[in-house]
């Protein structure tokens, strides 16, 4: 027994030298794997926190945890106000990340812990328009009484699983909106990659000022001595640059370590080698579009001035008064991935596109620029435009669903601005016709919007 008891001893003896080792081991050295993990949950809940006036912890359960990695459900988050920030670490010991809030520009993952340098940039608050006149001009909607319209935005089907918004624009008004319990029309709303399309139109407004062209090259100057300073502007834009970029979210890739444990998110992405002929293949990546940011930024001498410029050339004259493009923790705005804004803004912008970058008369893109935004990118085999957008509604995960519309009659000029976890923009402009669908809706769920989008042209014929 004696033996037994010593062997017993012995082994709860290891058992504890081997859970303190493995707790120094997660505290002073965390795998990359619970970095993004706590990473994207500091960072997701301080913007809904302090852009969309959310309590955080159901943004944790529902946003962050719910339809997530199964790490994430270990994730604690603390939110200090006063502060502007918010931490969140595994068991509420392991990986701490901070994310951190700044005025006007809503929240940066803070990987290197440097919080005071990421609160240096900062925007003053958007003055907001009259809200009396009737949208777009104001917030004023006058609903469509065709019972027949209703009967799409009421039926769960069309809007499909974790709505959050729909609005539909007809001719250039609302006529018709829904909101998700808890959400409405004030409630800013993160696009995910409809940012991307947002970012476009704003270098297309680079463009109209002569401060950039689409065919620059030479564009970082780390590629100044190799075969990636021959890759144009354009060719970023096309999602055909040619370099390498993993836009795998399920792992410890590219784009999670770009977005979650890079404080420089351009810098990451311009240091990819070329892995491919320039213009020659198509390869969606956040990478490109967080250095398009960069490239239009620089053609600024003041930073300020840079950031001030999407409110300056884009959403100030629109009266997207509810935009926020957060930057990261050095100030490049990430426009891969973080624009939030209501979904009647989105709309707004949605409007600017199908009118051909026009605005109560005025051109804010060069002529023919949306056009050429939506041209064929050559390398996407019709997929992808040339612009950042799709030319197709959300497709499944199987190689046939990537090529097809099968089941969905669409007009044929109908385009889109897609957004991880069920965000969509659709243009028609044979149809007069943009619909804002947004939501809370992982593709496993199966939701084709394309649906709703039918049913609404064939109910406004």
């Amino acid at each position: 027994m004696r033996v037994i008891a010593k062997i017993l001893k012995w082994l709860i003896a290891l058992v504890v030298v081997a859970v303190v080792g493995i707790g120094v081991w997660l505290y002073a050295a965390p795998p990359a794997m619970i970095r993004v993990a706590t990473g994207y949950a500091a960072k997701i809940v301080c913007s809904n926190v302090f852009i969309a006036g959310r309590a955080p912890d159901p943004v944790l359960i529902n946003d962050v945890q719910a339809p997530g990695h199964p790490v994430l459900r270990l994730v604690d988050i603390d939110v200090d106000r006063e502060a502007g920030t918010v931490s969140a670490a595994l068991f509420g010991l392991f990986g701490e990340s901070v994310a951190a809030s700044r005025e006007g520009l809503g929240c940066a993952a803070v990987p290197d812990g440097d919080v005071r340098a990421a609160q240096t940039y900062s925007l003053p608050p958007a003055q907001p328009r009259n809200s009396d006149a009737l949208w777009p001009a104001g917030n004023q909607v006058a609903p469509s009484q065709d019972p027949a319209l209703d009967a799409i935005l009421d039926d769960p089907a069309m809007t499909g699983p974790g709505m959050r918004a729909v609005v539909v624009v007809h001719n250039g008004r609302i006529i018709g909106e829904r909101y998700g319990e808890g959400f409405g029309p004030e409630t800013p709303l993160l696009g995910w990659s409809m940012t991307k399309s947002v970012n476009a139109a704003i270098i297309g407004a680079a463009v109209a000022d002569g401060r950039i062209e689409l065919e620059r090259t030479g564009l970082f100057e780390l590629w100044e001595t190799d075969d990636r300073d021959e890759i144009a502007l354009a060719d970023l834009m096309s999602m055909s640059s040619g370099l390498a970029f993993n836009e795998d979210y399920g792992d410890v890739t590219d784009v999670t370590r770009m977005l979650y444990l890079e404080p420089d998110m351009a810098s990451f992405a311009a240091d990819k080698p070329l892995v491919a002929a320039i213009g020659e293949n198509f390869y969606y990546s956040s990478g490109t579009a967080v250095m398009l940011s960069r490239i239009w930024q620089n053609t600024f001498d003041d930073p300020q001035t840079a950031l001030e410029w999407p409110r300056r050339a884009l959403f100030g004259p629109l009266g997207m008064d509810s935009a926020i493009l957060e930057t990261d923790a050095r100030g490049t705005l990430v426009g891969s991935s973080y624009l939030y804004a209501t979904a009647r803004d989105w709309a707004r912008f949605g409007q600017f596109m199908l009118q051909g970058g026009v605005w109560n008369g005025n051109a804010i893109l060069p002529p023919g620029y949306v056009d050429w935004m939506r041209d064929p990118a050559p390398a996407s085999d019709g997929a992808y435009g040339r612009g950042q957008l799709w030319l197709h509604g959300p497709r499944g995960t199987t190689p046939e669903d990537q090529h097809s519309d099968t089941g969905f009659t669409l007009p044929a000029d109908a385009y889109w601005f897609l957004g991880h976890d069920g965000q969509t923009t659709t243009v028609v402009p044979s149809a007069n016709l943009v619909v804002v669908r947004m939501g809370l809706t992982p593709q496993k769920l199966g939701y084709k919007p394309q649906g709703l989008v039918q049913a609404l042209v064939e109910a406004l014929e």
